[in-house]
């Protein structure tokens, strides 16, 4: 008998629930939009009900659409955006005030106090992260100092906080866990992902109480069940990642040195490193890649904030254009940019430069400048970012990629993956499913419950759809990259105070 597995996908401007058969073929789909809400300059928020109600949703509008009830299904895995804080009230299930989503900037200043303090050093030794508001510890941290009556219900040990996973899992069992696992632990920057527990001497100085925190459990295995009087059936959740982690699980990167970069709202490459957490001396960030047996798989890790969501701005904010996939054609339809670069620190930088002061700008205009260059400059600057990264990703390991999978939507677009391709002078491969962070929440899920029975049946599932080979000269390469360079470097620090 065909079994199915259900992956929860719960990003950062939708929610999707997709369901796979045991071949890896997608049987039915559906998504639903997450509004954000922009209360005031740098500050990014969601509501955590809307976060599960457009989840729950799509789960019965992709169980009606397959023809399947609850019970067909053998598994759950889930996905999420990572570090986003949830904050709730253990007695009642009620979130306290809304959720802080990752790209928030709120903590900037006390990101600059630790820093200051000389607190980096411990949270990199121990965390394998930077400092940075990205992070859920900074962000736990404001939502018990704004908040007399939520830090009372810390003291009392009634606050639960979460990352979006554990925010789910709490829905799906009806209260009954509070759970998440190791990927989405190890970007909170409280998890010591080398002694595999919240970390005291974190916890202390973030004044977050253990109490608070979610178990952490494998990445592949039965965490809970769902609830029947909340899903239908007595499902296990048996595969949960972070969306980046299990998209790399998902491009079936499973060999140390394979990597994979997901265009999205923003733009990561990962790199497995296998049984090595290597420190990065680049600005990069080790994590764990996912566990599985109470066994870890690392990774190196290189963030950008802002990708797909630059597109996002062009057509909802400035209205160049109706739908992303205009955007191939009208970068084609320039020769170039024009010495146009644009830079999206919309929310500040990631790595490798971690300016959470920067902010977007777009250099070179001249009146000759149309609404072409602008969106081909945008479709660059992901390229050019993805560079920054896997330069860094290179010293860091030693290593020289031939080939760098990606997926994402934005990865559907010829012209980013031809530019990424020219930009590194690496083979850029394209799977035929894009939809690789879900399938890696359903491969977790399935391989905790015999669906598939290891990584090499998985393996055999993964499909190259196109590659793309560079053309361009390395020398015309090189002279846009300074160019780069310079306009990064003029975004940097805009925020801070003179």
């Amino acid at each position: 008998m065909t079994q199915y597995v259900m992956a929860l996908d719960q990003g950062t401007t939708s929610s999707r629930t997709l369901i796979f058969d045991d071949t890896g073929r997608v049987v039915a789909q559906a998504a639903e939009v997450l509004p954000n809400y922009y209360p005031r300059s740098g500050w990014v928020e969601q509501r955590p009900a809307e976060i599960w109600h457009t989840q729950r949703t799509t789960i019965e509008a992709a169980l009606n659409r397959a023809g399947l009830a609850p019970g067909d299904v053998a598994a759950l895995g889930i996905t999420n955006q990572r570090e986003t804080t949830v904050a709730w009230n253990r007695e009642t299930g009620e979130a306290v005030g809304d959720a802080i989503v990752w790209q928030d900037r709120r903590t900037a200043d006390f990101c600059a106090q630790l820093k200051g303090e000389g607190f980096e050093e411990v949270v990199q030794r121990k965390t394998g992260l930077v400092i940075d508001p990205y992070f859920s510890a900074s962000k736990m941290h404001w939502i018990l100092e704004a908040s007399a009556e939520i830090r009372a219900l810390a003291d009392k040990g009634r606050l639960a906080f979460g990352t979006v996973d554990a925010w789910l899992i709490w829905q799906l069992t009806g209260g009954r866990a509070h759970a998440t696992d190791a990927t989405n632990a190890s970007r909170t920057m409280l998890y010591n992902i080398f002694e595999h527990r919240w970390d005291d001497e974190l916890l202390g100085r973030l004044g977050v109480p253990a109490s608070a925190l979610p178990r952490v459990r494998d990445s592949s295995g039965v965490i809970a069940e769902t609830a029947p009087e909340v899903f239908g059936a007595a499902v296990p959740i048996a595969g949960v990642a972070g969306d980046q982690h299990a998209a790399l699980f998902g491009q079936a990167c499973f060999e140390p040195g394979m990597a994979k970069n997901t265009y999205g709202t923003g733009c990561f490459m990962l790199i497995n490193t296998g049984s090595q957490a290597i420190r990065s001396t680049h600005g990069l960030l080790t994590t764990i890649a996912w566990q599985m047996g109470g066994r870890q798989t690392y990774a190196l890790e290189g963030a950008v904030f802002m990708a797909g969501a630059v597109v996002q701005w062009l057509r909802d904010g400035l209205g160049l254009f109706a739908a992303a996939e205009e955007t191939d054609a009208m970068a084609r339809a320039v020769e170039d940019s024009a010495g146009v670069y644009l830079v999206p620190a919309f929310v500040g930088l990631g790595a490798p430069h971690w300016d959470p002061y920067a902010r977007g700008a777009i250099l070179g205009l001249t009146r000759d400048i149309g609404k072409n260059h602008l969106v081909r400059a945008a479709l660059e600057s992901i390229a050019y970012q993805s560079h920054d990264v896997l330069r860094c990703m290179e010293r860091d390991t030693g290593l020289s990629l031939k080939t760098l999978r990606v997926d994402g939507g934005a990865a559907a677009n010829d012209f980013l993956c031809q530019f990424q391709a020219d930009l590194l002078g690496r083979t850029v491969s394209r799977p035929r499913l894009l939809e690789t962070t879900a399938m890696g929440a359903a491969f977790l899920a399935g391989l905790a419950t015999g669906v598939w029975a290891d990584t090499a049946a998985i393996e055999a599932l993964w499909a190259e759809e196109r590659s793309f080979q560079p053309q361009r000269a390395q020398e015309d390469v090189r002279r846009q990259l300074h160019h780069w360079g310079r306009a990064v470097e003029r975004a940097k620090g805009w925020m801070q105070a003179d």
